[in-house]
């Protein structure tokens, strides 16, 4: 059984699309059997990385792959060339070629994602953020005895949040929402590459598009205040916290009793204090609820705060909330 495509199926509304998220996973696959390997970093740093001489243009997969450098036909099989080419995953770039995607390991798991740089509204991200929203979810698993049998991943993205419960739940029927068409048949194809049946994605905003309750629910939403307000990375105002409250606020009223939302996100703070945990108190302080609040990282994206909407801001940490419906 093709897993891919009953995944896809609905999503794509032209054979162009599923030749290309075919070709996708058969690219993955072909990746996994070469033991590719790629962590991916912070844009500052992949950018610098980039810049050093003798990094202009690839010479291995992770170069084609994993840093998005240019490459000369020779470093592909031509049949492979071809295939990518004619499927829309390869472009013509400066005379060489260029991959439109980038494909990320977690654990033993590889993911497809967008390119760098990511400068496309539709572009789907993964970096560091990923990670550290994938051990927050992981250590929410650990700790709770709480059965999941329905989960969704909000904003999914990658996918890597619903991928990551769905295999460790296999009994769970777990949902990956987002508004993003793209991000719906990369979280396909990195569901069908990583054997998880249950996972489904599905088109909707936030919670709007879904019916019932969830025992688990995770989210790992954008949460900058991006002048462009590109989807991938602008939260909303508040220096971006807007869009996590709005997703607090809709997760808490869908969760089972003895269910749990796991939001991480980032949060900015201004003459000390902290404009999320300011705006989340007033959702999550009531009796049904539990609430833990923690900083996984007290300073991520400092470079965003030479930037026009963050000139008063103090810093800006990675956090997780997680809410517990006891009632």
């Amino acid at each position: 059984m093709n897993h891919l495509e009953p995944l896809v199926a609905p999503l794509a509304d032209e054979s162009a699309d599923e030749s290309h998220d075919l070709a996708l996973l058969r690219l993955g696959q072909h990746l996994n059997a070469e033991n590719y390997r790629f962590v991916t970093v912070t844009p500052l740093t992949h950018q610098r990385v980039n810049a050093r001489e003798g990094n202009r243009q690839a010479r291995s997969l992770r170069d084609i792959f994993g840093w998005s450098r240019p490459f000369e036909s020779d470093l592909l099989p031509e049949a492979e060339l071809e295939a990518l080419l004619d499927s829309g995953v390869l472009r013509a770039h400066a005379g060489m070629w260029v991959s439109d995607v980038r494909w990320s390991c977690l654990d033993d798991l590889l993911f497809v994602h967008s390119s760098f740089p990511t400068v496309a509204n539709d572009s789907v991200f993964f970096g560091p953020d990923t990670y550290r929203f994938a051990q927050a979810i992981e250590e929410h698993l650990r700790s709770s005895s709480h059965p999941v049998r329905t989960a969704v991943d909000i904003g999914c993205g990658s996918g890597a949040g619903a991928i990551l419960i769905a295999r460790a739940r296999r009994d769970a029927q777990v949902l990956a929402v987002d508004i993003n068409p793209t991000a719906l048949r990369f979280t396909a194809v990195n569901a069908a590459l990583a054997g998880t049946d249950n996972v489904s994605a599905y088109h909707s905003d936030i919670l709007e598009g879904t019916s019932g309750e969830f025992d688990l629910i995770v989210a790992n939403p954008p949460y900058m205040q991006d002048t462009q307000e590109r989807a991938y990375r602008h939260g909303g105002d508040h220096l971006g916290s807007a869009l996590s409250v709005r997703i607090l606020s809709q997760a808490v009223a869908r969760l089972t009793v003895g269910g749990s939302l796991v939001l991480y996100t980032g949060a900015p703070s201004v003459d000390g204090v902290d404009l999320f945990l300011e705006q989340a108190r007033a959702v999550v302080d009531r009796t049904e609820l539990a609430w833990t609040y923690r900083e996984m990282d007290p300073d991520v994206f400092g470079e965003e705060l030479d930037t026009a909407p963050y000139q008063q801001a103090d810093r800006i940490a990675a956090v997780v909330l997680t809410v517990t419906r006891s009632r």
